[in-house]
């Protein structure tokens, strides 16, 4: 098929579907071996281990953060260069983004491992939680960095030409591996290294999706327009900034999200270490819905950026009122399950009957925010794949981190502990008032692009 069938002929929602299936697809494969770390560590019943991963996730999302700069900059970018058929222009952006984002991963993992002892003693680490947090830590963000962030940036500069499947399969190999790894290496009966085991098998994982999209792109380097050569960064000045001015927003609405969770963290922890468990397991029970979220929007940028940037807005629209209606759908679905569900589904990942309970009753309020995330996504890459810098920084930056700790502040003294709970839902109804806005202006001609 030719690279951009799908993008200007296929039928737009078979064009929809065989982007965002995929890319759905890798997301609920990560999200399973994200929920397995959580699982067979809660299998120990040692509260201090499953409170580990909570408290290191603010660091793991910063990965994420940092690849977004350059993944979500680079795809989109390479994306438009296609809608404009400026072949050579994409293969340089996406050789800039491999290289500035392999620089970024050392950087960040080197300062992680410096500053170890305070990030972590500020998300939340006590004495009884530190060692493992940091056993933990050590493997996901140090040893684990650099594979983490360069596989979700190649799947996202992969999935910019249309390869949606192939992106999927890559993210999806290394996620399966740490599914299988998580038991033999955490468990007694096995290795036993308990917390120290998932995050060895995330690190491992996450290296293994990193080979296969070298091996991807070295196979396809005859037809494909991505090509990591470093003779193409003398070029960097030309692309920086248009990678940067759209990979900015994902980038910090990640890490303002960091942020956010570690603020949440550090209220939580002042109430009993069952609480800070609880609200883990509920953290990988709400991405769920979030993760479905994120794999539409990711599956539509490059479809929205390439009509956009071909001046097909009529099959640009559609194409996101189509993937959009599909993201707050399966949201509200999820909505119902939990309410109806949660001590039950709190009960699949430990068996302590208090963290159990901190944890329905945090479930049950955090998840209303389900709905309007799931549209606010998708907005949010909207604005990007449209150049739209303004406007997705707006968003971006109300979702997380302009809000969330002043009212956690107010919702904690209003209502101990679990008033936490209720500053999600709150904020991303704010945003999304704010998003729809932003859209409405564009689409009545303010910017002249809608």
């Amino acid at each position: 098929m030719n690279r951009t069938m799908v993008f200007e002929t296929l039928p737009v929602r078979q064009a929809v579907l065989k982007q965002i299936i995929p890319a759905v697809f890798s997301q609920m494969i990560a999200l399973l071996y994200s929920l397995a770390d959580t699982y067979f560590v809660g299998m120990l019943n040692a509260p201090a281990q499953t409170a580990a991963i909570t408290i290191v996730y603010p660091s793991f999302v910063m990965l994420t953060a940092l690849s977004n700069l350059f993944g979500i900059g680079g795809a989109s970018l390479i994306a438009r260069k296609l809608g404009k058929k400026a072949y050579p222009d994409a293969k340089e952006v996406s050789a800039i983004s491999f290289w500035l984002g392999l620089l970024t991963a050392v950087v960040f993992s080197l300062l992680f491992l410096l500053l170890a002892k305070p990030v972590l003693t500020l998300c939340g680490a006590t004495e009884a939680t530190y060692a493992f947090c940091f056993d933990y830590a050590k493997w996901v963000v140090v040893f684990g960095g650099v594979p983490t962030i360069m596989n979700t940036l190649l799947a996202n500069l992969v999935r910019s030409e249309g390869a949606a499947a192939s992106a999927s399969f890559g993210v999806s190999l290394g996620g399966i591996l740490n599914i299988i790894l998580d038991p033999l290496f955490i468990l007694p009966q096995f290795l036993g290294m308990g917390v120290v085991g998932a995050g060895a098998a995330t690190a491992l994982s996450n290296l293994v999706s990193m080979f296969y999209f070298l091996l991807y792109l070295h196979s396809r380097k005859q037809d494909t327009v991505l090509n990591i050569r470093p003779a193409y960064l003398k070029q960097t000045a030309k692309h920086l900034k248009d990678i940067l001015s759209i990979g900015f927003p994902s980038a910090l609405q990640y890490a303002l999200t960091v942020v956010a969770v570690a603020a949440q963290s550090a209220f939580v922890a002042k109430y009993a270490t069952e609480a800070t468990a609880a609200l883990g397991i509920v953290k990988k029970l709400d991405q769920l819905p979030l993760y479905f979220s994120i794999g539409v929007a990711n599956g539509l940028l490059p479809l929205l950026a390439y009509n956009h940037s071909a001046g097909n807005e009529i099959r640009r629209r559609e194409s996101f009122r189509f993937g959009t209606a599909i993201s707050v759908g399966f949201a509200l679905l999820c909505v119902i399950v939990y309410e109806s569900f949660a001590p039950q589904l709190a009960s699949l990942f430990i068996s302590d009957q208090q963290t159990i309970t901190y944890g329905a009753s945090f479930l049950r309020r955090m998840v209303l925010a389900m709905p309007f995330m799931a549209f606010c996504y998708p907005m949010t890459i909207q604005f990007q794949a449209m150049g739209k810098v303004r406007e997705a920084l707006t968003v971006s930056i109300l979702r997380k981190g302009v809000l969330d700790v002043p009212l956690l502040f107010l919702m904690d003294g209003l209502f101990p502990l679990y008033g936490c709970m209720w500053v999600q839902p709150i904020v991303d109804c704010i945003s999304l008032i704010v998003a729809s806005i932003l859209y409405l202006r564009l689409k009545k001609g303010v910017r002249n692009e809608i």
